[in-house]
């Protein structure tokens, strides 16, 4: 009995003739009797086949996507990247975070969170399409409103602070520039141990990833299904676009490293 398995390192096909043989009629054991393999270079000459067939079968799919991937949403009014500690890109991701709480909640969440990591791309000024917040925002981490105690939340900003510092929104954190909690705030405020809070943020971080473990001991989490950050940006940049508005944001010292 013999199969094909192909493998690609590089930019050549290795094809492996495998050859088994059964070793009882009354069973299905195999083993492997020998093994011959061949290269395949994957270069240009493979162009020259007459795709015409494939190219028509997609051409309407193409047009498709390309009609929903690069129609304007809406308009930056500067370009905007995303650094540590601080930045226009990551707290304005934190931000819609925030405050699309509120359709779950009732309120906006008291503190809006993403990491650096989680943002791919910056934001160009003038035009923007679905195609630049895929790029923007590439993967499909979900809404996630945890609550936490004072206490866990003051453990989450220094966590925060040993990553020097992550997308953040309604909260002012000073650090040291070893990476200690100095001081948090919310609302002018300094965080009480036994008041309970809303953490809105992604899936990913929730589940306590990015050295960001407090999030795993929230008291609650709200999850809801399919509710991506991206289609979350996507639809702000639309409802500013609705009411004549460029996007925009700036730092404004929220992350202060001392």
């Amino acid at each position: 009995m013999k199969t094909h398995i192909p493998v690609r390192p590089g930019f050549q096909t290795v094809l492996f003739t495998v050859l088994f043989f059964v070793t009882s009629c009354h069973t299905t054991s195999y083993q492997v009797a020998s093994v011959k393999g061949e290269c395949i270079t994957i270069d240009s000459t493979w162009d020259q086949k007459d795709q015409s067939a494939a190219t028509q079968l997609l051409a309407p799919y193409k047009q498709r996507v390309h009609e929903e991937m690069y129609s304007e949403l809406g308009h930056a009014a500067i370009s905007m990247d995303r650094a540590r500690p601080e930045s226009p890109l990551s707290n304005l991701v934190a931000e819609v975070l925030r405050r699309s709480a509120k359709a779950y909640i009732g309120k906006e969440a008291d503190m809006g969170l993403i990491n650096v990591g989680g943002i791919r791309n910056s934001l160009s000024e003038g035009v923007i399409t679905r195609a630049n917040l895929f790029e923007l925002l590439p993967f499909e981490n979900s809404l996630c409103i945890l609550k936490l105690d004072g206490q866990t939340l003051t453990r989450l900003c220094g966590e925060i602070c040993r990553r020097g510092g992550e997308g953040i929104s309604g909260i002012r954190i000073k650090s040291t520039r070893e990476g200690r909690l100095i001081s948090a705030e919310l609302n002018g405020r300094p965080i009480e141990p036994d008041k309970t809070y809303h953490i809105a943020t992604v899936d990913y971080l929730a589940e306590g990833n990015d050295g960001l473990r407090a999030c795993r001991d929230a008291q609650e989490r709200i999850c809801p299904d399919g509710i991506t950050l991206r289609e979350l940006f996507i639809q702000y940049v639309k409802d500013e676009a609705a009411a004549g508005r460029a996007i925009s944001a700036e730092t404004d010292g929220r992350f202060e490293i001392k």
